[in-house]
């Protein structure tokens, strides 16, 4: 459970950056039955909008599969429920939408767009591999590149 976010990089410019020069590296995972207070400090301790649940089956670290994601809207739509009672897996967004990092940051987008989702969970190019996460903030980060390191401000 581990995730490197890029803040310090110069951004990689939509047009031509791929998947895997935009996103962070790592996934922030947690078991099916991980109650979703857990998830709540998991996110807020490590600073994101979402947390992958894996099926571990047979408890062994090769066999566990991408299940679902659940994303801080998941969290903020459960609060009116039982938070140390239900579950990762009973919130999880299903099914979880994965993109392979050699992707164009264009297509991660446009799978947004059509799933209505804010996060992709990215897989090693050939395999299903979760190596890291692109979200919509890492695709402005792509899209604003083309400005350059300059500071920008919005208009009054």
């Amino acid at each position: 459970m581990y995730a490197e976010h890029r803040s310090e990089e110069a951004p990689v410019a939509f047009e031509t950056g791929t998947v895997g020069d935009a996103m962070s590296h790592g996934v922030i995972s947690c078991p099916s039955e991980t109650p979703l207070r857990v998830v709540a400090r998991m996110m807020a301790t490590q600073g994101v909008h979402a947390i992958f649940v894996f099926d571990y089956g047979e408890e062994d670290e090769d066999a566990r599969q991408l299940w679902a994601v659940v994303s801080d809207l998941d969290l903020v739509a459960a609060t009116g429920l039982d938070l140390d009672t239900l579950t990762a897996g009973a919130t999880a967004v299903t099914p979880l939408v994965s993109i392979a990092a050699d992707s164009s940051i264009g297509e991660a987008g446009a799978l947004m767009a059509q799933y209505g989702i804010a996060h992709l969970a990215v897989t090693e190019p050939g395999s299903r591999r979760p190596i890291g996460v692109i979200s919509t903030l890492d695709i402005a980060r792509a899209i604003a590149a083309d400005l350059g390191l300059r500071e920008t401000f919005a208009s009054a």
